[in-house]
């Protein structure tokens, strides 16, 4: 028996829609860098991006367990000395609430060029409205 490796030119992706209201942060992370990475076929293949386009809704009202909306904090870093700024999550979710999720999304990528090319089909809109109708998104649970 012959071990089927998926080619880049065979891939067929689909359109998939997350609702992240009242959803937990990392759990729906987990279920959309599956998506992108493909890991839900049969022809999942690590070398080649067989993943599919993921639109999540609704980011600013995902849910934080436990007191991380105030604890946790995204650093940023301008290269220059002294230039680190450091922010809240409630702070991030009033100005950029897509940010939370593209970063937990991107933190459980692999660490390599094909995640940067997984994380430009990942899609994300603050509120309950999305341009990518014409895709014909599935919804998921």
């Amino acid at each position: 028996m012959k071990t089927y490796l998926a080619k880049k030119e065979t891939v067929q992706p689909k359109w998939y829609l997350i609702d992240a209201e009242g959803k937990v942060l990392g759990r729906l992370a987990v279920k959309a860098a599956n998506i992108l990475r493909g890991r839900h076929k049969p022809t999942y293949t690590p070398h080649v991006d067989t993943g599919d386009f993921v639109v999540v809704i609704n980011a600013s009202k995902v849910v934080l367990t436990g007191k991380k909306e105030e604890t946790n904090e995204y650093m940023s870093f301008s290269g220059y000395v002294g230039g680190e700024k450091y922010r809240k999550v409630a702070d991030v979710r009033q100005q950029k609430p897509e940010f939370i999720v593209t970063q937990a999304v991107k933190g459980m990528l692999p660490k390599n060029r094909l995640a940067a090319k997984m994380l430009t089909k990942l899609r994300v809109f603050s509120g309950a409205t999305h341009d990518h109708a014409a895709q014909n998104p599935v919804a998921l649970k």
